[in-house]
């Protein structure tokens, strides 16, 4: 198979605006968004800003001729994935690969289900700082992407596509050999400190020093870890010393996707999150009174919008 010589990215959000200023740096003709309506326009008129340099990205409508793309990011909040998929008909090829950096379980069955299976692979990001404003971001980690196929005990053509590119861009990933276990441990991850983050309304910093904040997370990620061992997936204490590693080396002034969507009004993901551990909860019959709680929490706190939000905290 040829290399990949263009990307295509879905969402311009702190994570889609950083993978795009990434490959741009590395060729300004090999990436665009895939956008539609006023977003579409906000972004060839304004672009994205990433750490103060302003990136004038092309963007592509859904119904544009051009060729499929190679690779595709797809970088959209899980609420609006249905709505997304569609838009990337006419990027999708015979040889095109899909990769979703989106939180939760379910994206790749999605995506697959729509493109096919045998075009998508699983990935993960991990231990990502990003801050996003409107259309600046600021991160001071890249972290780690996690990617492959759903096991990796030799590497397929298709990994060794995207690792090529991944290499050229200087995205810093990892290929483990069981994903679908490194899909679980980045599961608990967000339904750990995302959460605890929005409740508490806490940066990273306040994880590194409180002994407390610590506590409450690692309560909703062992009920991830019951509900793993459930469905035979092999999460294991040391997968949360494994995410300190990550964890003490992000800003203390960072913040989670979802203590950054609640401080701006938007909707969370906590369905993804704490409602799929409650629903996974009633599936095997493991208690998830952590979680429930959680999802307790936060629907009241987004249901207010920013000003609620802050006058709760």
């Amino acid at each position: 198979m040829q290399p990949i010589q263009h990307v295509a990215i879905l969402g311009a959000g702190a994570m889609g605006a950083v993978y795009a200023s990434l490959f741009f740096k590395m060729d300004p003709t090999c990436v665009a968004f895939v956008a539609k309506g006023d977003r579409a326009q906000r972004l060839n008129d304004q672009g994205v800003i990433v750490n103060g340099t302003q990136y004038l990205i092309p963007v592509l409508p859904p119904e544009d001729p051009a060729p499929p793309s190679d690779l595709i990011l797809v970088a959209v909040k899980h609420h609006h994935l249905v709505e997304a998929l569609p838009d990337l008909k006419t990027r999708v090829g015979e040889h095109t690969l899909i990769l979703s950096v989106m939180n939760g379980l379910d994206s790749e069955d999605m995506i697959g289900a729509r493109y096919g299976a045998d075009k998508v692979l699983y990935a993960v990001a991990v231990g990502i700082d990003a801050l996003r404003e409107e259309n600046r971001v600021v991160y001071t980690k890249q972290g780690k992407l996690f990617f492959g196929e759903a096991r990796n005990p030799m590497l397929s053509e298709c990994v060794k596509r995207v690792q090529e590119i991944f290499d050229r861009a200087g995205i810093v990933y990892e290929i483990p050999e069981d994903m679908r276990r490194i899909l679980w441990w980045k599961f608990m991850i967000n339904v750990g400190v995302n959460q605890a983050s929005a409740v508490l309304g806490a940066p990273f910093g306040m994880f590194h020093k409180s002994e407390e904040a610590r506590a409450l997370m690692e309560s909703a990620m062992r009920e991830v870890m019951a509900l793993a061992q459930a469905a035979e997936v092999n999460l294991v204490e040391e997968d949360i010393t494994n995410w300190y590693a990550f964890l003490f080396t992000l800003s203390p002034h960072g913040k989670t996707s979802m203590l950054q969507d609640l401080e701006a009004g938007r909707k969370t993901e906590v369905e993804i999150f704490a409602g799929k551990v409650v629903e996974l909860g009633k599936l095997y019959g493991i208690p998830t009174p952590v979680n429930q709680t959680l999802l307790r929490i936060i629907h009241v706190l987004e249901s207010g919008g920013p000003n609620t939000y802050q006058g709760l905290r």
